[in-house]
């Protein structure tokens, strides 16, 4: 606006406001030229992103050292239809989904975390509710059911490892 009215009336404008704005057009063009780079890489990486579906053993998960210390052991878990106690008091059905780092790391081993992870999660429920079991537990990734009461699912890819997890939260008579 000032400038408009300056042109008008004959006078000098400031050597920086008669001269277009060559500098930041350059370093929009730049920008653009590096969001659209970066894109493309995101895209070319993405598009060969690795998912590999494994059947891993229940129970080597739960009788990790690891597992062992850190679940439990007055709190249940039956997978599938394990058969259990009489069940008391229903207390819900809860779904876990765990991811974990799985960067320089074996399938298995990155799986092995992230399962205990999710067990833990259903522990946690579990002591939230008042119950004392978790029965007909289910792998549950991608809300697709898979019951087994020896393995489980988990998806592994290059940096990343997932175990979703779905059961019953109830307290038992007598847990066996």
């Amino acid at each position: 606006m000032m400038a408009l009215f300056f042109a008008t009336h004959g006078a000098v404008l400031p050597r920086h406001i008669n001269q277009p704005r060559r500098r930041n057009a350059k370093m929009t063009r730049g920008l653009i030229s590096f969001a659209m780079l970066l894109g493309a890489l995101l895209l070319a990486t993405t598009s060969h992103a690795r998912d590999t579906t494994l059947m891993l053993s229940i129970e080597e998960a739960m009788n990790s050292p690891a597992a062992r210390e850190q679940l439990d052991p007055n709190i249940r878990f039956y997978f599938a239809d394990a058969p259990h106690g009489e069940v008391i008091t229903q207390h819900g059905n809860f779904v876990t989904n765990k991811k974990t780092n799985a960067f320089n790391k074996s399938d298995e081993a990155a799986c092995q975390w992230v399962m205990l992870s999710a067990l833990i999660s259903l522990q946690d429920r579990v002591k939230a509710e008042g119950g004392n079991a978790v029965i007909n537990i289910e792998s549950y990734y991608k809300r697709q059911s898979m019951a087994s009461r020896s393995e489980y699912e988990c998806h592994a890819g290059a940096i990343m490892a997932g175990v979703a997890l779905r059961g019953d939260v109830v307290t038992l008579n007598g847990a066996e």
